[in-house]
């Protein structure tokens, strides 16, 4: 059972990593042209607040796998967030320094003194355990958004199917090693990941051979927030 639960965290990490680095072609695009254009920078934000404390949940239950590679999203999602400041505007940039000081060191500060100070042991860990499951359910319902878009077009062209089929694989991989593990924390919000990406697969074969109408108002605008919800939806943990 040990061996089995080691071996899905190995895949797990290596899923999350394909993951991790999707958005490496938005920076690439973003850095060519100098500028962040209209993107958000809500979901780097998001990556480095989920990684940080799940990277700390890692190391108080402990779980090498879950410190791993969440240690790693911190570095990787804290160089997005950095390079958006480098290239952004300078209102966007500093209202997204502001929201970063308040969620991915405020909270993170927060949490860690509740539950080093005011908690212990158990409770401790299902302190931070709970938040963590919280914030991963809240980057998990982002999917919704797009998979509506897709049914509202009848297109899938702005749905990668191959970050579709990562995230359906890495929700079902950390949902099972949560029950082998038996972490209620993780396996809640991994169980959500997996059937909505499932969903996003169904949809996918439903208008996989539908034709995108370019004529749509706001097409443009589309492919935009398609892409940055994705990004919301990447598991900077698992």
């Amino acid at each position: 059972m040990a061996e089995l639960s080691f071996l899905l965290g190995i895949l797990g990490n290596i899923s999350a990593f394909l993951i991790l680095l999707s958005p490496i072609g938005t920076f690439a695009r973003i850095v060519k042209k100098r500028s962040t254009e209209d993107f958000s920078s809500f979901p780097y934000i998001c990556m480095v607040l989920n990684a940080s404390l799940w990277t700390y949940y890692g190391i108080i239950k402990p779980d090498a796998l879950l410190t791993t590679v969440n240690g790693s999203g911190v570095v990787i999602s804290t160089v997005y967030l950095s390079l958006y400041l480098v290239f952004a505007p300078p209102k966007a940039r500093v209202r997204t320094a502001a929201v970063a000081a308040v969620m991915d060191v405020g909270i993170v500060a927060a949490a860690i003194w509740v539950s080093g100070w005011e908690l212990e042991g158990e409770s401790s860990i299902s302190f931070t355990g709970f938040l963590c499951a919280c914030f991963n359910l809240l980057r998990y319902a982002s999917p919704l958004s797009i998979m509506k878009e897709v049914v509202m077009t009848k297109s899938v062209e702005y749905m990668p199917l191959l970050l579709s089929i990562c995230l359906c694989a890495n929700g079902l991989i950390w949902a099972i090693y949560a029950m082998l593990v038996r972490d209620i924390f993780l396996l809640v919000p991994h169980s959500m990941g997996f059937v909505l990406g499932a969903s996003q697969l169904v949809l996918y074969a439903m208008y996989r051979k539908a034709k995108s109408s370019k004529s749509n108002s706001g097409i443009g605008d589309l492919e935009e927030r398609c892409e940055h919800h994705q990004q919301l939806l990447i598991p900077s943990h698992n």
